[in-house]
């Protein structure tokens, strides 16, 4: 197991700003010793002829150009308004400026 101990939680908890108990602490050092002794043994595995990989399928770009399509007036925006002015939605102040 990992060389993790509750001191060292403790050390990154103050960096992080994070209240921890002490069941917290004792806790927290058990499951990070788990983390890092599971990340050791994948890292022995994979072996210099193993790629580095971020994702485990590879991504493909989903974006489409962007063309303008079918846009409306200002009239036929604004048809279902409640109000408007000058070809704009009207809506309630809500700050005090003008």
């Amino acid at each position: 197991m990992a060389a993790i101990d509750r001191d060292d939680v403790a050390h990154l908890a103050r960096l992080a700003h994070i209240e921890m108990s002490n069941e917290e602490l004792d806790r927290m050092a058990g499951e990070l010793a788990v983390i890092v002794d599971s990340v050791k043994s994948v890292s022995e595995v994979a072996g210099a002829d193993v790629p580095a990989t971020s994702h485990p399928i590879p991504l493909s770009n989903v974006f489409r150009e962007d063309v303008v399509g079918h846009v409306l007036t200002a009239e036929q925006a604004l048809s279902g308004a409640p109000d408007a002015d000058e070809n704009r939605f009207k809506v309630p102040a809500i700050l005090d400026e003008e």
